[in-house]
């Protein structure tokens, strides 16, 4: 066990939930990590096993049929998990964020239609806001919803869904002008029930198929598009129009924490890695890690491990305390994916040659680094969640 990122004050429970997932993490999910990435091919045994532990429902409440632990524990678990494959971590967190949708902001009919099954991983849920032309910039996503007598139809194409082709329950983000003087109150969020696979998944809806990425391999991110995609208005995210930005947004709060703990976990494994490596390698007739510069930059890498553990967990702490936490979220966010990207770099470094080559791990953790700095929300974004924070709490 590290002496780095320990969390102060868990329960029993916590510790029992963590060393379960530590030990999964170290049998199931270390050993064929790389192999699978390298043939980017999606784990279903691994995600069978995460079934089996119950990590699909590890938020979701008892009543439900889940675990009804805290987003704390959910973000230590996705540490863990990051830190033996990130890619895993994605797959549980955008089917955490559609179940938090749901429990804050569904209705009672849909909690009880789709929170026991997403408890179980029957139901595995993927979430969409952005587009093509967009990015960031929700604001001006151009996918519409249009009435039509009790429901409506859809026109437009989504991007950037992870789980788009597993997942059968999109929380999909698009425009309803209701009259509102606002933008963001003329957006609703659909719930979109749809086949597993790609292709035509249901009439007027199509998942293209996989988007080719450098790095982040193994989970399926997609394009999805509408053409005349006929939904029920029951299908409205909470039962009323115009809240879409809302919710999403909320549900964006806790997938930056999850971001966070994905960074942590990333940057530790790349710090044990560098460590490790450094202890064996000899140069000049000395082991590595007796090199003053080799030395200094492991120092440095473990306290940006810490430093941004510290602040995911404070970050996660305030969701639990039921308080707003877009400050936190924002900087444990920028922080962690900053400074994962950094370690990272380091431990390649310290590898050196060696650290080119598909032979040694850190070469995937060097490809997989760099999507935590655009995940929900770019590093830039986050910087102007916290600039504006701080004049809120500092206005003259």
């Amino acid at each position: 066990m590290s002496r780095l990122q320990q969390t102060e004050g868990l329960t029993d429970v916590q510790e029992e939930i963590l060393k379960t997932v530590r030990a999964f993490v170290e049998a199931e999910i270390l050993p064929v990590a790389t192999e699978l990435e390298h043939r980017d091919e999606y784990p279903t045994e691994i995600v069978e096993g995460l079934k089996e532990l119950g990590l699909f429902g590890l938020m979701i409440p008892e009543e439900y049929g889940g675990l009804g632990e805290s987003l704390l524990t959910y973000a230590l678990c996705v540490e863990e998990i990051a830190r033996g494959w990130m890619s895993v971590s994605g797959i549980i967190n955008t089917h955490f964020i559609v179940a938090y949708m749901l429990l804050q902001h569904g209705t009672d009919e849909q909690k009880q239609k789709y929170l026991p099954r997403m408890a179980t991983g029957e139901v595995r849920g993927a979430f969409s806001m952005s587009e093509p032309g967009c990015g960031s910039d929700v604001a001006a996503i151009k996918t519409k919803a249009t009435k039509d007598g009790d429901g409506y139809v859809v026109n437009g194409q989504k991007m950037w869904l992870t789980n788009g082709g597993s997942s059968n329950l999109v929380a999909v983000l698009v425009k309803t002008d209701e009259g509102q003087d606002s933008v963001y109150k003329n957006m609703t969020t659909f719930l979109v029930e749809k086949e597993p696979g790609f292709g035509e998944v249901d009439k007027g809806l199509t998942v293209p198929g996989k988007i080719e990425k450098m790095g982040y391999k193994g989970v399926d991110t997609t394009e999805l598009v509408f053409d005349g995609y006929r939904i029920d208005a029951g299908q409205i995210l909470g039962g009323v129009p115009g809240k879409g930005f809302y919710q999403m947004m909320d549900g964006v709060e806790v997938g930056r924490v999850n971001v966070a703990a994905r960074g942590c976990g990333v940057a530790r494994r790349a710090f044990e890695l560098g460590i490790s490596y450094a202890q064996q390698r000899e140069t000049f007739g000395k082991k590595i890690a007796e090199h003053q510069a080799v030395l200094f930059r492991l120092a440095d890498m473990a306290v940006k491990v810490e430093a941004a553990h510290e602040l995911m967990v404070k970050a996660a702490r305030k969701k639990d305390s039921g308080s707003r936490n877009d400050f936190e979220a924002g900087v444990a966010k920028y922080l962690a994916s900053e400074y994962c990207s950094q370690v990272v770099e380091d431990s390649f470094r310290i590898h050196g040659g060696y650290g080119f080559s598909k032979e040694y791990e850190i070469e995937r953790l060097y490809r997989e680094a760099p999507m935590l700095l655009i995940g929900e929300g770019t590093a830039d974004i986050q910087r102007m969640i916290i600039g504006r924070r701080l004049l809120e709490d500092y206005k003259l």
